[in-house]
Formats: C-alpha cells, structure tokens, sequence
C-alpha cells in the first residue's frame, strides 16, 4: 500500500507539472497550536481548582500551486475552517517543588472541522469537500512556576494522547493521529506599579510515528510573544505575535517530496478584562493573529477566546 501511495504522488506531480508537494508537519497540522499562549504566560495560578477555557477558531488556505498530503490524499489549494471548545481542568497544590509551584492540567476539545481541496490522482484533480464534528485528542500538562518580584518563570512537559477522531483517508480531522512530546518554558516581566507585562513561551515538540500512514513529523520549534498594559485594574490591552518554525525534515514521504519544513509567523491586537462574579475574579481575554510568511502550511487567522474561571470563592 505504501509503494502504491508514492507511486501515486511521483504520478500526480509529474502528470500536473507543479512544484513538489511537502507533508510538512502531516499537511500542515502540527501538534502545537501556535498562539495558544500570550500574556501572563509565567504567571502561576492562585486557586487549587480552576477551569481555563479557551475557544479557538481558524480560518486559512494553502496555495494551489503546492501540494499538501493529508493522510492518503495529494491536495492542491487546501481550505480549512476550524472550530475548537477547549476545557483545561487544572489542579495547582499549594505546595513547593524545587522552589516553584506545581500545576497538573488536561485539555480536551469539542470541535468542528470543515476542508476543501482539490484532490489529485495521476489522471485527474477533483474539489472534494468534507467537514466534521467530534471531539479531538487529549493534552496532559505539568508545570512549575517560580516569582521573584516582577520576575516570573514557568517549565511545562506536555503531550499528545491521540485519541481524537482521526481518518487518514478524510480531508478533515480532529485528531492528529500520532503522539508528540514537548517541552519548554516562559518568562513574564510584570509590574504592577506602571502595568506593563511581557510574556515569551518557548518550546519543542518531538513527534512519534503516525501508524496510519507510517509518516513521522520532524523536530518544531515554536515562540509565542504577548505585551500589554494595564488601563485600569479590570482592563489590559497590547499586542500578541507568535513564531513556528519545522527544524528538521520529516521521515516517511517519498523522494519525490524532498525535506519540506514548515513554518508561519502572526501578529495581532489582545485585549482582557476582569470582573467579579458570585465571589470569584474572572479574567476573559479575546487576541486574533493574522499570519504571514507560511511555507508548507495553510496561512490565515487565529483567534482566541480564553475565560480562566477559578473554582473557589475569593477570601
């Protein structure tokens, strides 16, 4: 089967006369969610109990003169809409860890997913659509975080359970069909006085073999940015941006497709407030990204809605 796949694709490109197609990061869907951190990054949690939640939707196209194979498909000029209502229970003890307070956390989503695409085989390409709903793959999250004054730091391990709805066979999916592993940091300036805060979050992500379409994603590096100011108590304004960027090839696609990388930039506005409700200070904040230089990948825009709600009544 896999020797019938790469005679397809080396068929499909020659017969089409385009440039080479690159899977890049599975059809350009990575494990990281580029922008899913941003301001207050390094800031550790004050309740035991509390439920972030974050909405994220996704709008964006690839250009139709590179292809993208998505599981077992060869796809031109991709389309890609996508919905998600993540829910990210988190436990912070509180207790030290080498200096630093814990946190424990595992995210899981609803979501919809509507793709087109022209699909190729080596005689013909057809637009074909395809949407779906389910829910995706599951992210357990540990972290530490220490304060030092308007100095702030955070370590995080998270992860990949790829038990989302996944078909290698679909256009659309919630799942991405593989395990991944990554690691990093952040660093948040806070001063209280002046209301200035700047957040940067660091990380790399090693991706495991996907069984379906025996492909492996290479190494990604990713960089996420937030800067705000404070106007009043309850309301902060500022900028976010976000960098992501494939740092090795990936193993598994056929000569023909060569050692494509994938990568994307964004920037955009963010703005949050705070207020009290049944004796519970509840922080929303609404960034959108509007991306720029992808390769590899479909290029469009983000935005993020995340309500952090603590599950305890303040003192």
């Amino acid at each position: 089967m896999k020797k019938l796949f790469h005679l397809l694709v080396v068929s499909a490109v020659g017969s089409l006369g385009l440039s080479q197609p690159g899977r890049a990061d599975e059809g350009g869907v990575s494990f990281w969610l580029p922008g899913q951190y941003g301001s207050f990054a390094a800031i550790a949690p004050t309740a035991e109990w509390s439920l972030p939640m974050q909405t994220y939707y996704y709008t964006g196209s690839a250009e139709s003169t590179r292809a993208l194979i998505r599981g077992n498909l060869l796809s031109f000029g991709l389309d890609t809409d996508f919905v998600g209502q993540f829910f990210v229970p988190t436990y912070s003890p509180d207790t030290k860890v080498l200096g630093a307070r814990p946190s424990f956390s595992l995210a899981f989503f609803p979501g919809y997913a509507d793709t087109s695409a022209e699909v190729a085989t080596p005689q013909v390409r057809q637009r074909q659509s395809d949407s779906l709903s389910g829910f995706g793959d599951l992210y357990p999250t540990l972290q530490l975080f220490w304060n030092q004054g308007t100095q702030n730091w955070m370590t995080y391990l998270t992860g990949d359970i790829p038990v989302g709805t996944y078909n290698p066979n679909r256009l659309s999916n919630l799942g991405i069909g593989h395990g991944a592993v990554d690691i990093g940091g952040a660093y948040t300036y806070m001063n209280t006085q002046s209301g200035w805060e700047f957040s940067a979050t660091g990380g790399l992500t090693y991706n495991f073999e996907n069984s379906d379409t025996d492909y492996q994603n290479g190494i990604d590096a990713h960089l996420d940015l937030g800067l705000s100011r404070s106007l009043s108590e309850q309301l902060v304004v500022g900028v976010v941006g976000y960098a992501y960027v494939q740092l090795t090839a990936d193993d598994g696609q056929p000569p023909a497709l060569g050692a494509f990388k994938s990568r994307t930039f964004a920037v955009g506005p963010q703005i949050g407030y705070t207020f009290q409700t049944g004796g519970r200070s509840i922080f929303v904040n609404l960034r959108g990204y509007g991306e720029f230089s992808a390769r590899h990948r479909p290029q469009g825009t983000d935005i993020y809605v995340t309500v952090n709600i603590p599950l305890h009544r303040g003192k």
